[in-house]
């Protein structure tokens, strides 16, 4: 059975592609949009005092990605960079693109000149059997829908 264009994408996993240098597939991402501050001007006009609100500067949100631990390093050789004071060297442009249960791209958001500002490993117990996750921060200069 198809699904209309006004039906809600199902997102299965999430892929993570920047310059084909850090790939992997992730299950929870966070922080796709933008936001513009507010800025309050206050004004009288024709005697009345009111406050016009119009659009200061725009901003983005750090972009989260959340994964079980992989033998995949290309993550922490990313992250290495930043803490050996090469930002111009980790700045990257890449893409998440939302993939359906067939791993279909379904929707996608380019990001520009990111950089990973965390990376965490996992929580160790010796008495879970729960995955490892491990969580990326990524800040960016901008990020756009495309699909």
């Amino acid at each position: 059975m198809g699904t209309r264009g006004t039906d809600p994408l199902v997102g299965f996993h999430f892929m993570l592609d920047v310059q084909g240098e850090v790939k992997g597939l992730f299950t929870e991402v966070g922080g796709l949009g933008s936001e513009t501050e507010v800025v309050e001007h206050k004004v009288s006009r024709d005697g009345i005092d009111f406050v016009q609100k119009i659009p200061g500067r725009l901003k983005w949100g750090d972009i989260t990605l959340k994964r079980g631990i992989t033998a995949e390093m290309d993550m922490w050789s990313w992250r290495a960079k930043v803490e050996k004071g090469d930002i111009s060297g980790a700045r990257k442009n890449g893409s998440i693109i939302m993939l359906d249960q067939a791993l279909t791209p379904v929707a996608q958001w380019d990001f520009t000149n990111a950089w990973p500002s965390k990376l965490s490993g996992p929580q160790l117990q010796s008495d879970s059997n729960a995955f490892g996750v491990e969580e990326l921060t990524l800040v960016h200069e901008g990020i756009v829908r495309i699909k």
